[in-house]
């Protein structure tokens, strides 16, 4: 069948299939047979059940990578330095603790290690001083043994310093019922290398989850066009969209599937991107540092890495890679408890299935068979939706704008709390609990949302179990 048609039957295969899970629950193993169970206690951080064995070293060397920090060039060895000159973090499991969602303060404070800044301008362009990201420490701070902060002048500064403000405003459900909601206000000062432009926007976001990325690149495109909806054929007010981003060692443009925006097409170029914008680390993909051409300072700062000046070697970027691809996903909760099953018909019913998709099957892969074919339930349907005003953030990305964003999945979400303490859900970490993410939708969320809020309070803490349960 061409595209054009698996496109013109989606809405009829995601009715049907729905008609179908309405009755039968997804099945305890969302990851397929990459599942792993939730003992001795629940975890983020374990390699795919069926990872062959003879690629687990990998696996748990690329991990380590992934625990141990960078550290300031030039040292004695060329393994682990290049940190910076400026950056977020020192390690990638700083930012995404236990492999989870990154963990933001309950008050007001400074940005934490487990969020960064985006900074875009309206056409989409970066900030010509500090790029598209703001990069808030820096080589130029030494930790003492007080655990004090001491600047070395002969370093380049940190390009910022950002406090995190909440801003709290009540809502009141039709049933009289009211609940706090809470949105970030950033406060961006010290700047090291001049001021912003006057058009940029910037975006606070949180490290999103690892688990099943490898799954997720399996996806068929062909599975997610027909899911696509961008002039809202079908008049239902869900017009979702495949976004298109740079491929930059295939070439050309592909579907974006990984980010808060879906910025990355591959588990592969993410990671990459992570290494070189949050902890300043050259990479084959990305081999310049984050210094844009206005921080001469930045840019003259010793570098790590060997004579080809990249501070990750091939190989030991094949190893995160191999990772973050083989991160499995859980074993659900709860899946036959009748409250559950109840919120799960209501889970269709208001809506919420029509961004955050159910059920896929992986297509084939020559580098990962153990990942191929498996059917997976990890709702979302990976497309840019239009969120409204409530979420947007001013600041285009990749060509989503600021008021789209990719449907995160919601496979594990429960599990945070477990994990690493994270209460933080949504983009910007402003939802602490189910109940709040949703009533922060808009846009074309908002008949989900609506729907949901006309519920009896009985019935949307059963939707929420739902959730809570995948």
């Amino acid at each position: 069948m061409s595209v054009a048609g698996v496109r013109a039957l989606g809405p009829l295969l995601a009715a049907s299939m729905w008609a179908c899970a309405a009755v039968d629950p997804p099945p305890q193993a969302p990851g397929g047979a990459t599942t792993v169970g939730l003992r001795p206690a629940p975890s983020l951080m374990r390699p795919a059940a069926n990872l062959p064995a003879e690629r687990r070293p990998d696996f748990h060397a690329g991990q380590a990578l992934a625990r141990q920090p960078w550290v300031k060039a030039p040292t004695a060895t060329d393994a682990r330095d290049g940190l910076g000159p400026v950056y977020n973090a020192r390690a990638c499991l700083q930012c995404h603790v236990n492999g989870g969602r990154g963990p933001m303060p309950a008050g007001d404070g400074p940005l934490p290690f487990t969020a960064v800044v985006r900074l875009s301008r309206p056409d989409g362009q970066p900030d010509a001083t500090y790029g598209a990201q703001l990069q808030t420490r820096s080589v130029a701070l030494r930790h003492q043994l007080d655990g004090a902060l001491t600047p070395v002048d002969a370093d380049p500064p940190p390009e910022a310093r950002v406090e995190v403000q909440w801003a709290t405003r009540d809502f009141t459900y039709p049933d009289g019922r009211r609940v706090t909601l809470r949105a970030p206000r950033l406060a961006v000062d010290a700047l090291g290398y001049g001021p912003l432009q006057a058009d940029t926007r910037a975006s606070l976001r949180t490290a999103p989850p690892l688990h099943g990325m490898g799954l997720l690149a399996l996806v068929p495109q062909a599975a997610l066009e027909a899911l696509a909806d961008p002039d809202d054929g079908d008049g239902d007010g869900v017009s979702g969209r495949l976004s298109a981003v740079p491929d930059v060692e295939a070439g050309g443009q592909a579907p974006g599937r990984f980010g808060w925006k879906a910025s990355q097409p591959t588990v592969r170029q993410q990671v990459a991107a992570a290494l070189v914008e949050d902890m300043g680390i050259a990479n084959p993909i990305f081999p310049r540092q984050p210094c844009t051409d206005r921080q001469p300072r930045c840019r003259a700062a010793p570098h790590g890495g060997g004579e080809d000046g990249l501070e990750i070697s091939a190989p030991l970027l094949a190893l995160l890679v191999e990772f973050a691809n083989n991160l499995a996903v859980p074993a659900r909760r709860k899946a036959k408890d009748a409250r559950v099953r109840a919120g799960q018909a209501l889970f269709a019913e208001v809506g919420c299935a029509a961004c955050h998709h159910p059920r896929f099957v992986t297509g084939p892969s020559a580098t990962d068979p153990h990942l191929a074919g498996q059917v997976i339930w990890p709702y979302t349907d990976l497309l840019l939706h239009d969120l409204g005003p409530g979420l947007a953030d001013g600041a285009p990305d990749h060509g989503a704008t600021g008021a789209e964003w990719r449907t995160p999945p919601l496979w594990a979400l429960g599990l945070g709390r477990a994990v690493n303490g994270s209460r933080a859900l949504l983009h910007d970490g402003r939802a602490r609990t189910v109940e709040a993410a949703i009533l922060w939708h808009g846009g074309e969320a908002q008949g989900a949302r609506d729907r949901f809020t006309a519920l009896s309070e009985t019935s949307r803490k059963h939707l929420i179990m739902f959730v809570k349960s995948l």
